[in-house]
């Protein structure tokens, strides 16, 4: 950390174009709000309604909870830089965004994992589903999501920041991004961040091979379900659950791992929204508001609330 150093870094966002710029900070704006109320809609809801005290709608409601801190992080500061027409970011300012951006991110991989294994206990052991999601298991399971989020995320960011900078501090994103980092480095310093990256990324492999083996086994007991029914019902449950974690997976590993260039094309931009906006806003839509038990648990609070006020 010999190298850390008061100067920032400039955000260059989507484009040099102002109206271009506050087009796409006016859409972040609207996908953020999405994401607020969407995310604050599930945590109040599965907080406040007693049907919906299963283990699943506890690590939603964590879910919840993380997204609103993902999206948080990024989406605020760019739109502060945006609507004042700046670009400018301190480098502590820069290291605290990147440590936080890197536990939601790392954080969230653990819970989909969990959230996998959850569902296939569920469908795969209905009869011991009590006794292995238990409480104390729940609450150890949230608990160890988020220690490896805030371990992982120091060793990058401590990793990422050793490095000497060379050259103009222009980082070609609308937030302070690891990979654009990167290319401001001298020679070969980012040695040590080639190797936190690979641990890291073979840590999330195994997340995907063991969420692959959940699945497999779901889906092997779903097919046998005599219940046309019932196999429709643990699809709907299940397949928007993978199809989330393989997006979010497969366009950050591409993000992390494709060259990038001086001047990021539509494709990069598009990438990038594709893992740090695009979950936070739509799993609200893709885990509860397509969901009969949540939508009526949702009406009873807000009639309850409404009563209440009156």
């Amino acid at each position: 950390m010999a190298n850390f150093t008061t100067s920032g870094f400039l955000l260059l966002g989507f484009s040099a174009k102002p109206e271009l710029e506050i087009f796409c900070a006016s859409l972040f704006l609207l996908l953020y709000l999405l994401a607020l109320a969407g995310n604050m809609l599930i945590i109040t809801t599965t907080s406040l309604d007693d049907s919906l005290r299963s283990p699943m709608y506890f690590f939603l409601r964590h879910l919840s909870f993380l997204d609103l801190c993902y999206i948080s992080v990024t989406v605020p500061r760019y739109l502060y830089n945006s609507f004042l027409y700046r670009g400018d970011i301190s480098f502590w300012e820069c290291v605290f965004q990147c440590f936080a951006f890197n536990i939601c991110a790392d954080a969230e991989m653990a819970i989909l994992t969990l959230m996998s294994y959850d569902r296939y206990v569920a469908i795969c052991l209905p009869l011991h589903y009590d006794v292995i999601m238990n409480v104390r298991t729940c609450v150890h399971g949230v608990a160890g999501v988020w220690v490896s989020g805030v371990i992982s995320a120091a060793m990058h960011t401590a990793a990422t920041f050793s490095i000497r900078f060379c050259g103009p501090r222009i980082i070609h994103q609308f937030f302070c991004d690891v990979p654009q980092i990167l290319k401001l480095s001298c020679s070969n310093d980012y040695i040590n961040e080639i190797g936190v990256t690979a641990f890291l990324a073979f840590v999330a492999f195994l997340c995907l091979i063991f969420i692959g083996f959940s699945y497999m086994r779901i889906f092997s007991s779903v097919l046998r379900m005599p219940s046309a029914e019932g196999r429709a019902k643990a699809f709907s449950t299940c397949l928007p659950h993978l199809a989330v974690v393989i997006l979010f997976l497969s366009t950050a590993a591409f993000d992390y791992l494709k060259s990038h260039s001086n001047s990021p094309t539509v494709s990069d931009i598009l990438l990038t929204i594709m893992y740090t906006v695009v979950p936070p806003t739509f799993n609200p839509i893709i885990y509860s508001l397509r969901n009969k038990a949540f939508k009526s648990a949702a009406r009873k609070v807000f009639k309850r609330n409404k009563a209440y006020l009156c």
